[in-house]
């Protein structure tokens, strides 16, 4: 998606239709779709000609965008569990991995990044009732092997806004929420973890939308990535003008938060009532 994204400003700013790059690298327009949206693994010798067709005769920039074509087909960790995931959630998991940013509204429930082991059982239980254990402990397994990013050297920051309904909401009984409640509040002390909850109390806010998350990157030239889940499917947004509508609504929402200390206080009051 993200070499995609790249290929595709690089073409719209040169003017030059899909039609025309897919004639040079001898594929149809659809070809090139697929390939501007990231459905589609890259032969090199496909992005060389197009690099070419679109003037990027930089050598540093080349070289960073052919890195980037051979880094999309190398398989992931997380194919391993393709076998109990939707198919659009394997796309996600890659790009949160290469993210340095993550910024986060949720509602329904804790973040699968902030989730204890036994919060992720009763969610992944609740959402998948006709699953084996076996299936179900897999799908736990990939939760937990996607927060290591979150706690290792070169963590990414993440912020992250939770609705109060998502603290007060139930998963699994009372010892398991206490769990949760202490986990988040022991994430939020760690240095690159920014949390905020938006109590009951503030009223409408402009999350009014649902829950999404922003994708940041390294490198500057990649565009940020919203991310929003469906039942059925999910959406990956990464053109400016939808990007900066979500920014400013989770700028909105943070401005309106209590903020880290206070957040902290809110879910302590929630752990003493629990």
């Amino acid at each position: 998606m993200l070499l995609g994204s790249q290929l595709r400003r690089l073409r719209e700013t040169r003017g030059i239709t899909r039609e025309a790059a897919g004639y040079s690298i001898r594929a149809s327009e659809s070809k090139i779709s697929r390939m501007e949206l990231g459905r589609v693994s890259f032969k090199t010798r496909d992005v060389e000609d197009l690099l070419t067709l679109y003037g990027v005769t930089d050598e540093q920039e080349r070289n960073s965008l052919l890195a980037l074509a051979k880094e999309a087909n190398v398989a992931g960790w997380w194919h391993s569990y393709t076998d109990v995931l939707p198919n659009w959630f394997p796309t996600y998991v890659g790009l949160e991995g290469a993210a340095s940013v993550i910024r986060v509204y949720e509602v329904q429930f804790v973040h699968g990044l902030l989730q204890t082991e036994e919060y992720a059982r009763a969610v992944v239980r609740r959402g998948m009732k006709d699953a084996g254990e076996a299936d179900v402990e897999r799908r736990v397994a990939l939760r937990l092997e996607r927060q290591k990013h979150l706690v290792a050297e070169n963590a990414p920051a993440f912020h992250i806004v939770l609705d109060e309904a998502a603290l007060r909401r139930p998963y699994g009984d009372g010892q398991v929420m206490r769990g949760q409640l202490q986990h988040l509040i022991d994430m939020s002390e760690r240095p690159n973890v920014t949390l905020q909850v938006m109590p009951f109390g503030f009223g409408g806010h402009a999350g009014e939308s649902g829950a999404f998350t922003i994708l940041g990157f390294p490198d500057s030239d990649l565009s940020d990535v919203v991310y929003m889940e469906q039942l059925t499917s999910a959406l990956y947004l990464d053109k400016p003008e939808d990007v900066a509508q979500y920014e400013a609504a989770l700028g909105e929402l943070r401005r309106d938060s209590p903020g880290p200390e206070e957040s902290r206080d809110v879910i302590r009051g929630l752990l003493q009532l629990g």
